[in-house]
């Protein structure tokens, strides 16, 4: 099995005046769906267009399936694929006669046979012989990742793939990158939505201004934040409002400044939420305060940290620095 490793140790890179990429470092392993997150502007088609041999790093130690990126781009690029931002289909062409000239600029056997066996692999078959301009958002997309799959590449980087595309497009979207990974290709995806992140990757990298502020696994990266929230549901407003005062007033925990006020649930209840930290003596105070008080708690249930509030916190948290 080829090598398709990524390790990427103080990689810097600038234009002009600007820093785009400042000391990064990260590692992707064989055979995993690894996600570069950032807002726009962050450095994250810089950071494709350098390990995709498109552009010069000023600094940093780049190694690609084994091999070097400053001496041996050719190797890699013989390795890997990339589908950009921005859609590389031939509009005047239909979808077959794209897959068909990609084949033959990549000497592949047979052209026809390639094409019609990614037609049918990404759900274009019916679509083949209309021309690319017709063409939804999604369908565009689809046709264009096939298109870099061409010749069998074992490393593909999908730099923003579903910018652009409607939700249902979006989903259809992930489920063929997780065909992709279960096919052995390893994928280096950029995205700037959290979502798409935490249902994808393996790792993720948080990247922001050109320093990656983060890194690990989903259940790592919420680990670090502890932000998780407690939310008490009562029978109706004045008893909230008891239980509010009660929590105040014994100092026991502070109240969700996201939950100000008290929250309506959807069949006329209602509550509050409390950031509890993780701190499990805190919760069983506030239980046991309420319950001496006889104010009754309809319901109770602890909320995790999303992505975003790891997201958020942690770009947070560096501007304080």
């Amino acid at each position: 099995m080829i090598n398709t490793e990524i390790s990427v140790m103080g990689l810097k890179k600038g234009f002009k005046d600007k820093e785009v990429l400042r000391n990064v470092n990260l590692s992707v392993a064989q055979g995993s769906i690894y996600a570069l997150l950032g807002s726009n502007g962050a450095g994250k088609t810089t950071t494709v267009r350098i390990l995709t041999t498109q552009l010069a790093p000023d600094a940093g130690k780049i190694k690609i399936g084994g091999f070097d990126l400053q001496s041996q781009p050719e190797r890699i690029r013989q390795i890997i694929s990339v589908t950009g931002q921005f859609s590389a289909v031939d509009e005047p062409l239909t979808g077959r006669e794209n897959l068909r000239l990609m084949a033959k600029m990549r000497h592949l056997s047979d052209p026809e046979k390639s094409a019609e066996k990614l037609l049918r692999e990404f759900h274009l078959t019916e679509a083949g012989d209309r021309r690319v301009s017709a063409y939804s958002g999604g369908m565009k997309r689809r046709l264009d990742i096939a298109m870099s799959i061409l010749g069998n590449p074992q490393l593909l980087f999908l730099d923003e793939p579903t910018t652009g595309l409607d939700p249902q497009s979006r989903r259809s979207m992930w489920n063929m990158v997780r065909k992709l990974k279960e096919s052995g290709i390893t994928i280096f995806l950029t995205t700037q939505y959290l979502e798409e992140a935490e249902e994808l990757a393996d790792r993720i990298a948080i990247l922001d201004q050109g320093e990656i502020i983060a890194e690990g696994t989903v259940a790592e990266l919420k680990g670090q934040v502890h932000r998780e929230t407690a939310e008490f549901i009562f029978a109706d407003k004045e008893t909230v409002e008891k239980a509010k005062l009660l929590v105040r007033q014994n100092k026991m925990i502070r109240i969700s400044e996201k939950e100000s006020g008290f929250f309506q649930e959807k069949d006329g209840r209602y509550g509050f939420g409390v950031f509890t930290g993780g701190e499990k003596d805190k919760l069983a105070e506030i239980f046991h305060h309420l319950y001496e008080n006889r104010i009754h708690i309809c319901d109770f249930r602890e909320v995790k940290p999303s992505l975003e509030d790891v997201f958020l916190e942690m770009i947070c948290e560096k501007e304080k620095k």
